[in-house]
């Protein structure tokens, strides 16, 4: 077993108007921690988190919740029950069953009901590997949100910094082509996907800021030869929060769904959940770049499916601040029938 060895630094420090000295211990790990720095593909836990509420044009109220997933790779399956639910009222709240890696913010919304006071609260509560962890929803005015918190918390705006056009950003518009709410279809049999999504252009992706103030700025830093930087590109600011690429893109991913089953599509979507490591298919990884946006507006993307079952895939319109989600309920069949 290895053990940790635990050593003291002696601190001297003078004043220098008394002459008054003082010695303390300053304790210092030599042996890791290296236990809290360590990242896992799959085997560990997730936590709930409630992250705010909000005031909609209507006067309504939601509660937003996201969660925690402390794997890389794992995205296990919690179905609506003992294991997953809300209390008081309904234990289905709309939110997943199916959580994706490392943290996933803002994920569902939950309607405040009318006579919710600031005394009340609505709690989520999963438990996965005998943890169990509860998120309280409360209406207390620090929980409050507007759409600058939203977009910094999510790193599309940087520290202290916006201005009043990002401040007016609002949501992609979605409309799915056909009646796409429900769909029935068997295991192995593509399913066609598509949705005309608009925006009003904000917050503006890095490469139209350096297009509209600096064409001829490099995306990455380069050496005179043209060859990239390749230590200095890796490189992640130091930052109060992720750092998010802005720029519109629509991607789909499962929601809920049968345990184990897996859903292909085509193209690969964009990584909804915040995947830092670099040259992956994420706005949070430094290499991003948004895609060419398609002609007409529309995105189109076929799913295969592995397992029968009842699945709900969400479709995320997001312009790098904001987004737009939509369900779609796919009843997929075994092949044979």
């Amino acid at each position: 077993m290895q053990q940790t060895v635990i050593k003291r630094k002696p601190i001297i420090w003078r004043s220098k108007e008394t002459g008054f000295v003082l010695i303390a211990l300053l304790l210092y790990v030599t042996q890791p921690l290296q236990a809290q720095e360590l990242s896992y593909l799959r085997g560990q836990t997730i936590s709930t988190a409630y992250e705010g509420w909000l005031e909609k044009e209507d006067g309504s109220r939601a509660f937003l919740f996201g969660y925690f997933n402390r794997n890389w790779e794992e995205t296990p399956d919690i179905p609506i029950g003992p294991a997953n639910f809300f209390s008081p009222d309904s234990e289905d709240q709309g939110q997943p069953t199916r959580f994706l890696p490392r943290r996933n913010r803002y994920v569902f919304e939950v309607p405040v009901p009318d006579d919710f006071t600031e005394n009340d609260e609505l709690v989520w509560s999963i438990e996965i590997r005998g943890e169990v962890s509860k998120a309280y929803a409360s209406l207390r005015p620090d929980y409050f949100l507007d759409n600058v918190t939203i977009m910094s918390e999510t790193g599309a705006l940087g520290g202290g910094f916006s201005t009043p056009q990002i401040r007016a950003n609002t949501p992609p518009e979605v409309e799915p082509e056909g009646l796409i709410q429900r769909i029935q279809t068997r295991v192995g049999e593509p399913v066609t996907l598509s949705v005309f999504v608009t925006d009003d252009g904000q917050p503006m992706s890095l490469r139209g800021l350096l297009s509209a103030s600096l064409p001829n700025q490099p995306r990455y830093p380069i050496n005179d030869d043209g060859s990239l930087k390749l230590e200095e590109a890796l490189k992640r600011p130091a930052q109060g929060t992720v750092n998010k690429q802005n720029g519109l893109h629509h991607s789909w991913f499962v929601y809920r769904g049968p345990e184990g089953g897996e859903a292909t599509f085509n193209p690969p979507q964009t990584t909804v959940w915040e995947d830092v490591r670099p040259w992956t298919n994420s706005p949070w990884s430094n290499f991003w770049e948004p895609p060419e946006l398609p002609e007409d507006n529309k995105w189109v993307a076929i799913v295969t499916f592995d397992k029968p079952g009842t699945y709900v895939l969400r479709g995320r319109a997001d312009d790098g601040g904001l987004w737009t989600d939509i369900d779609v309920v796919v009843q997929v069949s075994p092949l044979d029938r």
